[in-house]
């Protein structure tokens, strides 16, 4: 079904609200191509789409057209790492170093695997510039982590490990079981359980996926949306600026490893096939939706096991971001850093991707919203077009 305004899908009567709201952010030029899937329970209750997928040779957006959702993939990799340890029966609160010696190195030998999952590693940046051809190797990725020293003492603070995380999580996932973590979740989850979404993408995908779109942030941290004052005190202005500064621990934490001098950027096959597991995935929105949906309907992880890991370990100030977040084992919580609407804020948890992509999921109200697009803006916790959809959702759940 499609309206006259490009937009296509449909839309449950009584969700009606969302489809106004996704309809508006077209409307407004926010957007150039997206997608958004809701689903209450099983049952898909909102699944539209509309826009270009590619302006340059005008390829509209379709069903089934995947896109790069940043650190949306946060929260895939915190997924696979979870099914790992509670299928293996390995003690996350334990030390890294009874499963992965090397990282003992440099003071981190006290390091859990908890920490690894809620940014308390110590670890935000890798010391030095990383290419992104190199990143490629997840082993090679991980032995630098393991030589660094941390910049904190781990498990003592946090601070958002915006591409590093993957590597850190990751190898939970790949010493425990012997899989990356892209193989790890298309076999486990991906596949069987029919969800559009890739951790490294294969040629097929990649053809077909959409392209951002001119003025993108090209990060694969995400940013928090816009202060509402302009005060030059106020945190998020002053992480705004530390995004601008090549030498802030924000910065590096952002741009190691580097994707600018790569042709296309964060479109170039290097890094879409790479499987980055923090910034990686490529799916469509009812593929994001789905992976929550399947979460909270026990399919992936176990209920007691779910409900353990969006327990914050971590929130409050955060050394990398410099405002409040807050996270569980993987999964960010509300904060400054993942604003939702109050109706959320109890019992919602999930992760953004720069620009403004966001998969969520609340426990209570079993709803799961997939969120994705190629326009991508300066936000770092999904936005005014996300913030706008969940809060159209939550409204029309009264």
């Amino acid at each position: 079904m499609s309206t006259g305004d490009g937009i296509h899908g449909a839309c449950a009567p009584e969700f009606a609200r969302v489809r106004t709201v996704f309809e508006n952010n077209f409307a407004r030029g926010l957007e150039t191509g997206a997608a958004i899937t809701v689903y209450l329970g099983d049952e898909p209750v909102v699944e539209l789409w509309g826009g270009t997928a590619d302006r340059r040779i005008g390829r509209p957006w379709e069903r089934d057209t995947p896109c790069l959702a940043f650190s949306c993939t946060k929260a895939i990799t915190a997924a696979a790492a979870l099914r790992v340890a509670e299928r293996g029966g390995h003690d996350l609160k334990a030390p890294v170093g009874d499963w992965w010696p090397e990282f003992t190195a440099a003071g981190k030998g006290r390091t859990t695997g908890e920490d690894l999952l809620a940014h308390r590693a110590g670890l935000p940046a890798f010391a030095r510039p990383v290419g992104a051809r190199e990143a490629v190797d997840p082993a090679a990725m991980a032995t630098l982590l393991a030589e660094q020293a941390p910049l904190w003492e781990p498990g003592s603070a946090h601070g958002y490990h915006a591409l590093t995380y993957g590597w850190l999580a990751g190898e939970i996932v790949r010493r425990l079981d012997g899989r990356t973590v892209g193989e790890y979740v298309a076999d486990e989850f991906a596949g069987p359980l029919g969800l559009d979404l890739w951790v490294g993408a294969p040629d097929g995908v990649i053809q077909r996926a959409a392209r951002l779109a001119p003025g993108s942030s090209g990060s694969g941290a995400s940013r928090p949306a816009p202060a509402s004052s302009p005060s030059a005190d106020n945190p998020v202005a002053r992480m705004n600026r530390d995004v601008a500064d090549p030498d802030s621990l924000l910065s590096r934490a952002m741009n190691r490893p580097e994707v600018a001098s790569l042709p296309g950027g964060y479109d170039n096959p290097v890094v879409l096939s790479a499987g980055w597991p923090a910034a990686g995935v490529v799916t469509t929105a009812s593929g994001l939706a789905g992976f929550y949906r399947d979460l909270l309907a026990g399919r992936i992880v176990s209920p007691a096991t779910l409900r353990d890991a969006v327990v914050p370990r971590s929130h409050g100030p955060d050394r990398v971001l410099g405002i409040d977040s807050a996270f569980g084992l993987g999964f960010m919580r509300p904060s400054l850093a993942f604003a939702l609407p109050r109706a959320a804020q109890q019992t919602a948890f999930g992760h953004t991707g720069a620009g403004g992509s966001i998969g969520l999921a609340d426990l209570e109200r079993e709803v799961a919203i997939g969120y994705v697009m190629n326009q991508t803006g300066a936000e770092l916790s999904g936005g005014i077009r996300a913030m706008r959809l969940v809060k159209a959702v939550y409204d029309c759940l009264g």
